[in-house]
This record gives C-alpha cells, sequence and structure tokens, in this order.
C-alpha cells in the first residue's frame, strides 16, 4: 500500500533526481507529493493548492535576503512539498537564513547541481501520479465489488471489518447507539469506550466524517446513515502511509455496504411487527387488547415506567400510492421513527397510516433517565426535519405529546391530550406540543359548545374587534400582548415593535372600549380567557 503515496524520499531514488542534493528540511521527507509545478513568479496564492513539488531556476528568487525569506515562508503556509531550485545564472547558492527556516520547519529544499529539463521531471511525476490514481481507483471498485457480495452473506457486518482490515492492516470497529460492538481484530476493542466517548462529544458535526485521537493513535470516523439517519460510525485505524482522501472513500463503500445490512435487518423485524399496528389503536380507543400483545410490544410494566403517548398527523398526500409503493413507505416510516426514539431513550409501540403516527414512548423514570422532556422534544423536533424525506413525501407534519401516564388503562386519555395538543399546534395556537404546556386552553377544550364560546368571546372582546374592523387598527393583538407581558409597557412595545408614545395611545383606546379597569384581576381574568377562546376559535 505505501506505492500508494509518492513521498519526497521516494522522488530522490528516480533517475531524474540522480544529480539532486537534500539542501535543508531531511525530516520532512516522508511528505506527501500529490503534483509537480515549475513556478518562477513571485505571487503564488492562486496557483497553490498545497502538496506540490515546485521546481524553479531561481529566477523568481532574485531578490534580497528577506524577501527570500518572505518567499519560502510562503510556500510553508501554503502546505508546498518542497521546493527544487536548480543551481545556475539565477540562483547560485542558498542562505545559512533560508536553511535555518526550512530545518525549522521541516520544509524540503532540493538543489539541482547540474541542468535538468523540468519537463522530463514534470512528464515523469504526473504519470506516475495519474497511474497511481487509475491503480486506487481500481482497487476501490474491486473492495467496493467485495463490499456489496459480504453483505448478502450471514455476518456481514464482521466479514467487511475483517476485509477492511486486510487491505490496510489496521483495527476497524463498527459502533452503533446500541450495546451490541462489531470491531476486528480482537484487541482493537479497547478502544471502544474512548472513541464512543469522542463521538458522542461532537454531536454538532454527528453526521460528518472525522479524526479522532485515541491512546496517541489516530483513527478515521465515518457515519452509516440511512433513512436520513446516522446508525452508527465506522471507525479504522489509520495508516498514514495511505491517503487520507482514498481511506475515506474506502470507508464509504463499506459504510454503503453495512447501511444496507442494518435496514435489511430491520425491515425484516418490522414485517414481524404486523400486529403491532392493531394493537396500538385498540389501545389508545379504549379497546381490549391481548395481554400477550402487551408483553411482545411494550416493556414489562413496573414501578419505575412510565409513557407518553405522541400523535403525528400530516397533510393528505397530493396523489395516492399504489398499494405495494404504499406498504414500502410505511415500512420506512416505522423504521426510521422506531430507531429515532429508541435514541431518544423510549421504547415504543408505533402505528401507522397514509395521515397518522400513533406512538406509545415508554421510559424509565430512574437516575439512568433524565431530562425526558427535552429528549420528548428533540424526537419531535427530528420528525419534522424527516418531512423532506421519501418516505414523508414531504407532507407537513404537526404534533402533540401527551402528559406522563403510568397506568396503560389510561392510554386513551393520553391519547385525547396528545390530539388535542397536536390540533393546538396544528392551528398554531401554541408553540410547545406536549399538553401540560396548553394552560387555559385546557380548560377551553373542554367547552365543546363553540356557540356558548363565540358568546363568551363577543360579550368580551367585541368592541375591540369590531374597532379594529372599522378602522383596520391593532388594539387586539396590541391586547394580547399587554396581557402576555404582564402589563409591561417596556416588553409590550418591543414586542409590538412600536414606540412606547403609540403603546399609550392604543392603551387609552382600550381604556374607552373596555374600561379603566380592564387590568383588575378579575376583568383581566376573563380578558385573558376570551383572548385564548378567540384564537381557539381561530
Amino acid at each position: 500500500m505505501e506505492k500508494f503515496t509518492l513521498t519526497i524520499r521516494h522522488i530522490l531514488e528516480r533517475e531524474s533526481f540522480m544529480s539532486a542534493r537534500v539542501a535543508a528540511g531531511r525530516e520532512g521527507l516522508d511528505r506527501e507529493v500529490k503534483w509537480s509545478h515549475v513556478l518562477e513568479v513571485q505571487e503564488l496564492d492562486s496557483l497553490i493548492n498545497g502538496g506540490e513539488l515546485i521546481l524553479t531556476t531561481g529566477v523568481g528568487l532574485q531578490l534580497d535576503l528577506t524577501a527570500q525569506l518572505t518567499y519560502v515562508k510562503k510556500l510553508i503556509e501554503r502546505k508546498v512539498a518542497c521546493l527544487c531550485i536548480e543551481i545556475g545564472p539565477y540562483f547560485e547558492e542558498i542562505s545559512q537564513e533560508i536553511i535555518d527556516v526550512a530545518n525549522q520547519h521541516a520544509f524540503p529544499i532540493i538543489l539541482f547541481e547540474k541542468k535538468v529539463r523540468f519537463v522530463d521531471i514534470t512528464q515523469d511525476l504526473h504519470t506516475y501520479i495519474i497511474n497511481q490514481h487509475h491503480h486506487m481507483l481500481s482497487q476501490l471498485d474491486a473492495l467496493s465489488r467485495k463490499f456489496n457480495a459480504l453483505s448478502l452473506t450471514h455476518n456481514g457486518i464482521l466479514k467487511i471489518l475483517q476485509e477492511l482490515h486486510r487491505f490496510f492492516n489496521q483495527s476497524v470497529m463498527f459502533i452503533t447507539d446500541q450495546p451490541k460492538l462489531y470491531y476486528y481484530p480482537a484487541e482493537s476493542k479497547k478502544w471502544e469506550t474512548d472513541i464512543r466517548r469522542k463521538l458522542e462529544q461532537s454531536t454538532g458535526e454527528f453526521a460528518e466524517k472525522k479524526t479522532l485521537t485515541v491512546d496517541d493513535q489516530t483513527f478515521g470516523a465515518l457515519p452509516v446513515e440511512g433513512l436520513g439517519q446516522v446508525l452508527g460510525h465506522l471507525c479504522l485505524q489509520r495508516n498514514h502511509s495511505i491517503p487520507e482522501d482514498f481511506t475515506f472513500l474506502l470507508l464509504d463503500r463499506a459504510a454503503i455496504a453495512i447501511a444496507q445490512i442494518l435496514l435489511r435487518e430491520r425491515t425484516i423485524e418490522e414485517r414481524k411487527l404486523n400486529n403491532e399496528d392493531d394493537f396500538v389503536r385498540d389501545l389508545v380507543n379504549g379497546r381490549p387488547v391481548d395481554p400477550k400483545d402487551l408483553q411482545t410490544f411494550l416493556p414489562v410494566q413496573s414501578k419505575n415506567m412510565y409513557y407518553r403517548i405522541f400523535c403525528i398527523q400530516m397533510d393528505p398526500p397530493e396523489s395516492d400510492l399504489p398499494h405495494g409503493d404504499w406498504e414500502e413507505t410505511k415500512l420506512q416510516r416505522l423504521m426510521s421513527i422506531r430507531t429515532l426514539l429508541k435514541r431518544c431513550g423510549f421504547f415504543p409501540a408505533l402505528s401507522c397510516s397514509k395521515t397518522e403516527i400513533h406512538a406509545v414512548a415508554c421510559f424509565l423514570a430512574d437516575d439512568r433517565v433524565k431530562n425526558e422532556k427535552n429528549r420528548s422534544l428533540h424526537a419531535i423536533e427530528q420528525i419534522l426535519e424527516m418531512r423532506s424525506s421519501n418516505y414523508m413525501n414531504g407532507q407537513h407534519c404537526s404534533c402533540g405529546i401527551s402528559s406522563v401516564y403510568q397506568d396503560l388503562a389510561l392510554a386513551p386519555k393520553a391519547y385525547g391530550e396528545a390530539l388535542k395538543a397536536q390540533q393546538m399546534g396544528k392551528k398554531g395556537v401554541v408553540d410547545s406540543p406536549f399538553y401540560e404546556d396548553l394552560g387555559l386552553y385546557k380548560l377551553l377544550l373542554e367547552i365543546n359548545d363553540s356557540s356558548f364560546l363565540t358568546s363568551y368571546v363577543e360579550s368580551h372582546l367585541a368592541p375591540v374587534l369590531e374597532y379594529d374592523e372599522r378602522m383596520d387598527s391593532r388594539l387586539f393583538e396590541t391586547l394580547e400582548v399587554y396581557l402576555e407581558t404582564n402589563g409591561s409597557k417596556k416588553e409590550a412595545a418591543e414586542q409590538l415593535f412600536i414606540v412606547r408614545q403609540t403603546l399609550y395611545h392604543r392603551l387609552e383606546k382600550l381604556e374607552m372600549l373596555l374600561g379603566k379597569d380592564f387590568m383588575a384581576p378579575s376583568s383581566r381574568l376573563a380578558l385573558e380567557s376570551a383572548v385564548k377562546a378567540y384564537r381557539l376559535l381561530g
């Protein structure tokens, strides 16, 4: 595999470098050379990508010492591999100051003490590099086909790791959010805890490739993705003689094969859970359920086991999917949401239709599982982000989450709460998906007579609403914000984006319409409930 990387040390052994002498930077002879470039100008920023072997006759170095030092430092900053100078009429000797700077940065400077043909050097190196890339692509194609074949065999993930180990001769492991770990060879397991911790610490970049350092060893980590989620990370101990780009390309091919295995396994699991849909529907609608199904689809009930019900509703699809396509889409939805909820610490039982997903999300309430409400919110946020995926068909989602319960006999009540919270969110009445955050709306929702609510709103807000309609003003919005800010004129003005004087003028109008004591406790409570009833009625 060393032949995949062309280093300065290798180049010095080539025939075109027989007259070359290393004048400085011997410690950098293992630098990788990605290309060669003849450069005779000082302005190099737009001409250099990094990794180049620079060839020059010294025309651009006919400068004072300060300018020469600046030129060399620029090459070092741009991560040039080395500088090759032909000794001749344009450049006769190299100063000790430049040698010192090059040695300090392990930047090789090579001198040609005889005349050489740069065209021969570039042709030789470029041919080698292009052939090298062709060989790498051939290896990549052959290994990709090998990974795909192994993905169809028994214990395919381990076999793929073994193939990676044979190729790189380095430790490799596949780490998921589940306790099970895949690794090869056996001694690789010692790095699991540290690598897992480092992966968890880099959650902001969870779906990106990264390089980790553990016990002075470097690991490349690549996310294994499926159904829009990260299913785990494929981690390989780095062999620095092999280019990083090629290493991650090969890991990417292995990750795709592993993702296919995982998705196939989860598809089989989901197909085995066909009865789960009916079980969840019966449970939330208060119909009798088979005790065996309770044991099959939900964890064993205990004093520490609680649950919430998630209700996710989607707009009807623009066109009906054929039955076979819908079954596949349904399967993908269930797999994705189940994986997501499990990752957030829940034990879910799910049902799914074209416009609804219901989840009985059980969780343990003990010292090991904290911030359950935050995790519920995180799960909902991720579900909403799935809207653009194929299996959600771009359908707009609205979500509601019930209060926490322990007795499964109360599942119909919890389901009703989740539906109410979802409806409030869809109307834009509240921002939170949790039923317990509905506040006064919980009371108003229990009033089934909409004509009563309409009459109640009119009896308290009619003067304001009529004035707004007649004058095209914003008194109702002002009243709502003023009540929400507990009568703080400063906060109300800021939220309404108006100056304080404009707010005073609007409050005077409200006093004229509602009475000077409209912020007295009893009047204020009536107005707040009327405002929320108005929002509830849409």
